[in-house]
């Protein structure tokens, strides 16, 4: 597969051929940075390690240079910085057993602007592995580069026909959990299983950790609070949730604006808020 950046890489951990281990993928995450797949993309990458017939493929699209860094990162340069994030993603994709760790290298900016080149990059992946179910941001994120990712998938699967595109696409949270999306527009992922598995995933990327931001202790402590507070009525089914927003609908559609499509989930919260209000509001003025 040829990709466009001149330092583009496709690490493959257990050496199989590049279009072998691409082909076996069913699970594939298109992430913005460095550790947002180990964060958006769990449940896709518990759902495969180990499983005899399934395997995950992750894609980050940035290169890792513009990256915040404190700590014993602070006087790293944007090179050694994109250096240190590269082999901590490697090092993730070794610990997860994905089918493969792509790296785009994009600088963030590009994604911001039409430059056609993360489009085509998408495409050739897509292609090459003909994932099942794609997992990317959600469509509600506050980070303007998770957003432009997202976009891309929408677009980059747009462009291939029906018959070549997944089955599920979803977004999932990184800079804006889904809490607030109504119950029954949630996708549920339960990730109680593997807990060290999934802290092993988040704790090699050290230069965010160590770097003054602790991905790892509030990643997990959101799934297991989202288990605690999803059912008021219930006692806990599970020790840890995840969110993800369905965007099938916009892959399964061409003519559906992405714009249009998270505001129908927004006015459905909307809806939701006002409805309770007014059915649980005491009666005015004495009437």
């Amino acid at each position: 597969m040829n990709l466009r950046q001149p330092q583009a890489l496709i690490y493959i951990p257990d050496g199989r051929p590049e279009p072998q281990a691409l082909a076996r993928t069913t699970h594939l995450g298109i992430a913005a940075h460095q550790d947002d797949l180990e964060i958006m993309a769990a449940p896709a990458i518990l759902a495969c390690f180990q499983h005899p017939n399934q395997w995950f493929t992750g894609v980050v699209v940035t290169d890792g240079r513009g990256a915040p860094r404190s700590g014993p990162y602070a006087h790293y340069t944007d090179d050694e910085m994109w250096a240190v994030r590269r082999q901590e993603q490697r090092k993730a994709a070794f610990v997860g057993e994905y089918a493969a760790q792509i790296l785009l290298d994009y600088p963030s900016q590009v994604l911001k602007n039409p430059d056609p080149g993360p489009r085509e990059d998408l495409i050739a992946v897509l292609r090459a592995t003909r994932p099942r179910v794609v997992f990317t941001h959600n469509l509600a994120d506050k980070h303007d580069t998770h957003i432009a990712v997202a976009l891309r998938v929408i677009q980059a699967i747009r462009a291939l026909p029906p018959s070549e595109r997944p089955a599920k696409l979803y977004g999932g949270a990184v800079w804006r959990d889904l809490d607030w999306l109504r119950d029954e527009d949630k996708v549920v992922f339960d990730l109680s299983q593997r807990e060290n598995l999934q802290a092993a995933l988040l704790g090699v990327f050290d230069s965010q950790i160590s770097g003054g931001k602790r991905y790892d202790l509030a990643t997990l402590a959101r799934r297991r609070v989202n288990a605690t507070y999803f059912a008021s009525h219930a006692v806990d089914q599970a020790s840890a949730l995840a969110w993800a927003m369905d965007l099938t609908p916009l892959v399964e559609d061409d003519t559906l604006d992405p714009l249009a499509y998270v505001l129908t989930l927004v006015d459905a919260f909307r809806a939701d808020v006002v409805d309770r209000i007014e059915r649980l509001r005491p009666e005015r003025d004495g009437k």
